[in-house]
């Protein structure tokens, strides 16, 4: 079976590829601790060539769609945001080719441009009216997903992404109508390793303690902020309520549960969680405690997605 597409995730802190066939079946795969930020300045197409190379010698004119922040300014090439209410066919049609790189040729490698969208701020500042979100690579996944799940003419899903920016999408009829970031890993990340919490937690990552994580959701979910409830690590603790190697579970069910905290979610609401396998086990016992289920397409929904893409280049 012949490769027809090379599709590409090169995010912030890894890159992953895969040979897919024209039906989206997956052939090959790859991965590279080679995120953004270790490529140096227009070291983009060496890296890319580096990692694919032989793929693109092996199968001359290869088509290749990449996702995530290789798009963003500090990537290969910015690709503009689409602003939302966006579809799939607005994604598809928006695509920004990479005009040359070695081993390359023009008009054969593509970034799927990212999302934009805007909710309510200050109305009397003009500079703060509106304040922007953006997205890049989750409108990838969510296509993926909505092919995975046969869900391009659902009337309402709710999208949620998490990891250091997590991302809950609204889509409707098969488009995502806007979206808002939280910076739930990135907090935690943050609480866990600079602040007075760390003298507590211990040094070394701790397994994962089911039942108190359902607890610090819990406890962030009935709470009134992250402010207050994320000092009771310390606290407990230090009062001996809770063992040293149960901290890390606590804090990250608090982070989580805030999260949740800010929607507005009913039984009665569907919820698609895209996630790794760590992640999806935390977000599905957070969820429930608020009586949400959710279902979970699975981690090939990029490559889903930039199949479909590439369906409406290649008829």
């Amino acid at each position: 079976m012949k490769p027809a597409l090379l599709a590409v995730d090169w995010g912030t802190s890894s890159l992953r590829g895969a040979l897919l066939a024209a039906d989206g079946v997956v052939m090959e795969e790859r991965a590279f601790p080679r995120g953004i930020l270790t490529v140096p300045p227009h070291g983009f197409a060496d890296v890319f060539e580096q990692c694919f190379g032989d793929w693109r010698t092996a199968n001359p004119g290869l088509l290749c769609l990449m996702s995530g922040m290789v798009g963003s300014r500090q990537g290969w090439q910015e690709a503009p945001y689409c602003p939302c209410p966006a579809g799939f066919a607005d994604i598809a049609g928006q695509l920004s080719w990479i005009a040359s790189g070695p081993g390359s040729e023009a008009g054969r490698i593509a970034i799927v441009p990212g999302l934009s969208c805007a909710r309510k701020g200050l109305e009397a500042d003009s500079a703060l009216a509106s304040l922007p979100d953006v997205m890049r690579g989750e409108e990838t996944q969510v296509f993926g997903a909505l092919q995975t799940l046969q869900l391009q003419d659902a009337q309402d899903v709710v999208m949620l992404l998490p990891g250091t920016h997590s991302k809950w999408v609204q889509v409707k009829d098969g488009g995502i109508t806007s979206f808002t970031t939280f910076m739930t890993g990135e907090c935690y990340a943050l609480l866990r390793q600079h602040s007075i919490l760390a003298r507590t937690l211990p040094t070394g990552d701790s397994p994962f303690d089911e039942a108190v994580f359902v607890q610090g959701v819990q406890i962030a979910v009935r709470g009134t902020s992250l402010l207050q409830t994320a000092f009771s690590v310390r606290t407990l603790a230090l009062f001996e309520r809770l063992p040293a190697e149960a901290l890390e579970s606590y804090l990250s069910g608090l982070v989580i549960g805030e999260e949740l905290r800010a929607q507005s979610l009913n039984a009665n609401q569907r919820v698609v969680l895209i996630a790794n396998t760590a992640l999806t086990q935390r977000y599905q016992l957070a969820l429930a405690q608020c009586g949400i289920a959710c279902d979970s397409p699975g981690a090939q929904v990029t490559w889903t997605g930039l199949s479909a893409i590439a369906q409406t280049l290649c008829p």
